[in-house]
This record gives C-alpha cells, structure tokens and sequence, in this order.
C-alpha cells in the first residue's frame, strides 16, 4: 500500500512574499530584492552638455547629487534658480545616484540652466514612511541653510539665486515635494528663505474615492493602493492625508507655501486624475498663487524617465523648464 503524499515543508518566514511588482522589486517579511533603481553612476562633467556634478553627504542618513550648467555659456550670466528634487519609485525604489536620474538632470539642468540638487532619502520598507519624509525636510533646510551667503557648500553660495528656490519631483517624489511644501508653511526656513515654486509630475496620491483614470489599469491601480501599505504600516489606508492631500481632515491647500505650481500629468497614467483634481483643488482652495497644468498626449507615468527623448518628454521638459525661468 502506497505511503500517503506528505505536504511540502512550509516555506520559511523569509520566503513569504508581502508584496511584489516585477521585474523591479519582490519584498519579503524580512528582505527585499531590488531588480530596478540601485544601480551607481560616479558623479562627472558630462561630455555632452559640459554639466557637472558632485555629491555631497548631508547626514548619516541624507545625502545628494549636485548639478550645475556649464558657467561659460551665453545664458550663465548671473545666479541660477535652484531646484530641490526628490526621485520618484513608490517610496522604495530609485536613486539619486543612479545612472537614469544622472543622464536626466545632465540633460535637464542644462536645458534650464538651473542648479539642481538632487536628494538621496531612505528607501522603504527597510525604513517605513515618514522616513522619506523626515530626509528630505533635513535636505531642504540643509540647502535653505546657504540663503544668506554662507555654507559648506561653494556650489549653493557662489550659485544659486535663493529668490528662485523650487522644489520639485516625480511620482512618490511629488508626493514629497507637495509636504515638504506643506511643512514650510508651519515651520519656515531658516535665513527667511521661501519656496517659489512646485513642480508635481505625476503624483503619487490615491483616495477611496473613484476617479476615471482608475479603469485605465485596475491592476495597476491596486498595485500602487497595496504599495503603499506596505511602505507605510501605520497608515490608516488611502485616504491618509499622507496620500490623499483632499481627503477630509487633511490640511488645507490654500496654505501651500509657494507663489507658484506646475502639474504635469499624462493622458495613460491611471494617476493621471488625481493629479488634475490636485490642481483643480488648489485653484479653488483661495490659495494666492498661480498653477498650470500640463498633460502629456498619449503617455503613461514617468514615460520622460522611459523615454527621454521622444517629443512629449522633449516638450514636458520644455515646460517645466520655462516654468522655472519665469
């Protein structure tokens, strides 16, 4: 008689996967495996655009890649506006070291003959949400720091114009630009420094509530509403204000510190609507300033990361160039 099949050992704790999105990353209870965004590119002058950068290390935990135009061409007269840029990856992926945001700001800094500093925070869930946050409040004051002339940073004292002082990301990192914006409004920086402007390229909020843009992927969508779950344990879903900046009870836009907001959205994002209900928001919030929105035809989220040279990253590149240079 036939011994009776046994069931297969029990997969170890390590092995249980808590979330995945492939081929970039698979978290574990108690690892993570990155495929996509860890990668290291040295800081350079490039060739092509005779932007240079370096990188500098703000704390234990902050660090940031510094770029700067060339300075002996026909649009370096004088100083250049400043953008404090946090990368995108759902909070647990990307660098701001690694070689996709490196030839980006090579070619964008360039083009906007501005200085960008581009922030390194801790990525989750190794270091959950508000981690990310917390980093990058510590690198903005850090770069507010050189508002009056003085620092440990010769590229922000000789360089940059303080009165042009944006702050700007994509995906997660818009959803950072957008509190750390928020957080200049109750706290302000140091040497009176202000925030000019935001760019918010697609943003990474979510909601309960149904938005169009949903049914564009409701795989992805899901995806993206168990992501930050995952990044963020203590949340109390997708309509912390953490996420959802419209939820009722979340602070109100009209105190949104700067004079001055850019959205870029594209057509195929299933983000796509919150983003514009972002912008019709804050419109209709009484807040003082001035927002644009600006949508991509056609193209999904963070396509200009993809597809960097193809005519709508060329054109939301433009953009948000003239954005920054009026």
């Amino acid at each position: 008689m036939a011994a009776a099949p046994t069931a297969p050992p029990a997969a170890p704790a390590d092995d249980e996967i808590v979330y995945e999105s492939m081929p970039c990353i698979r978290i574990y209870k108690n690892r993570v495996e990155r495929y996509f965004g860890s990668e290291f590119v040295a800081a350079s002058t490039d060739a092509a655009t005779g932007v240079a950068s370096h990188d500098r290390v703000i704390s234990s935990n902050v660090s940031a890649r510094l770029y700067l135009p060339r300075l002996d061409g026909p649009a370096a007269k004088g100083k250049l506006p400043v953008l404090v840029y946090y990368h995108g990856g759902g909070f647990c992926l990307g660098s701001a070291f690694n070689p996709t945001f490196h030839a980006y700001f090579n070619t964008f800094a360039a083009l906007a003959n501005a200085l960008v500093v581009s922030v390194e925070y801790r990525l989750a869930p190794e270091h959950p949400v508000p981690a990310a946050y917390a980093d990058s409040w510590e690198a903005l004051a850090w770069v507010a720091g050189h508002a009056a002339g003085d620092g440990d940073e010769p590229w922000l004292v000789d360089h940059a114009d303080f009165s042009r002082l944006y702050l700007g990301g994509e995906s997660a990192g818009s959803n950072i630009a957008h509190h750390m914006a928020m957080r200049v409004a109750e706290e302000g920086l140091s040497h009176g420094a202000k925030i000019r402007g935001l760019v918010m390229i697609h943003p990474y909020f979510l909601g309960t509530n149904k938005v169009g843009s949903d049914d564009l992927d409701p795989a992805v969508r899901g995806s993206l509403g168990s992501l930050w779950r995952v990044m963020c344990p203590t949340t109390t879903g997708e309509d912390d204000p953490l996420i959802n900046p419209l939820v009722d009870g979340a602070p109100a836009l009209d105190a949104l510190a700067c004079d001055r907001v850019l959205v870029c959205i594209g057509e195929g994002d299933v983000l796509r609507d919150r983003g514009r209900a972002y912008y019709d928001r804050l419109t209709a919030s009484g807040w003082r300033g001035e927002a644009e929105i600006w949508q991509a035809p056609g193209k999904g989220h963070t396509f200009h990361l993809l597809e960097p040279h193809c005519d709508e990253a060329i054109e939301q590149d433009n953009v948000i160039s003239d954005f920054l240079n009026r």
